[in-house]
């Protein structure tokens, strides 16, 4: 996906979400996130959103303050007040374009970080709410595709990092309804990720929406086909959730 594409995708995704809570209710609890309901998924999200537009938008180069340390409005009042941050945070970045100097927790600082970054996470927000609504539709393949690329790209750079560690296991997902295939070997100095078509310990196949789903902690192993040593998979689910 291109920059503009993301920007796009994070208008619609939010939306999407927006909608789908209001189907919900504030009160309805999000079965992917078991401890939320539907007002902690929007205050979570809704902050974020703010928190990277005033980074966008002040070109800022630290963080600053973190969208945690702000308290989300009252429950009567989180459909419309997350709904109105979406379009900020898309028009933000399209200002600004992908390569404004901004700050980013990774070694890419720049806004086109953001719009990945936003796209990806909102769309996997959006399911969670469409979860809590009983009504879900799959994230798009080629989003879907983009958000794998960028979670094995973003593993070094995550808080436990340390623990994605191994002997060399290999795992293989193989997209089946677009081009998409990666083969990840757990070393025991962390993951190595490539692009292609190889035998791994264990391949997981399914659609790229249900890949990401599944690496994001929101699908079952079981809507996937799994061929070769499921235990491998076992210990990657217990190193890596998000």
């Amino acid at each position: 996906m291109n920059f503009e594409q993301r920007v796009e995708a994070i208008r619609r995704e939010g939306h999407a979400l927006g909608a789908a809570a209001r189907t919900a209710g504030v009160d309805a609890p999000v079965p992917s996130c078991p401890e939320w309901t539907v007002t902690d998924l929007l205050g979570h999200i809704g902050r974020i959103h703010r928190w990277v537009t005033r980074i966008v938008v002040d070109r800022s180069q630290d963080r600053g303050d973190h969208w945690s340390e702000h308290e989300p409005p009252p429950p009567g009042e989180l459909v419309d007040w997350f709904a109105q941050g979406v379009d900020p945070l898309a028009d933000a970045l399209r200002g600004a374009g992908p390569d404004a100097a901004v700050w980013t927790w990774t070694s890419d600082r720049t806004s086109g970080f953001w719009a990945r970054r936003q796209a990806v996470e909102t769309a996997v927000h959006r399911f969670d709410a469409q979860l809590a609504a009983n009504a879900t539709t799959p994230v798009a393949p080629d989003l879907a595709v983009d958000g794998i690329d960028e979670l094995f790209w973003m593993v070094p750079y995550w808080q436990r990092a340390d623990r994605v560690r191994g002997s060399g296991e290999t795992l293989h997902f193989h997209s089946t309804d677009t081009d998409g295939e990666w083969l990840v070997r757990v070393n025991p100095d962390g993951i190595v990720v490539t692009r292609e078509h190889a035998k791994g310990d264990v391949a997981a196949r399914g659609t790229a929406s249900n890949l990401l789903l599944y690496l994001y902690g929101r699908a079952s192993i079981d809507e996937l086909e799994v061929f070769g040593d499921a235990s491998v998979h076992t210990r990657w689910r217990e190193h890596v959730n998000w």
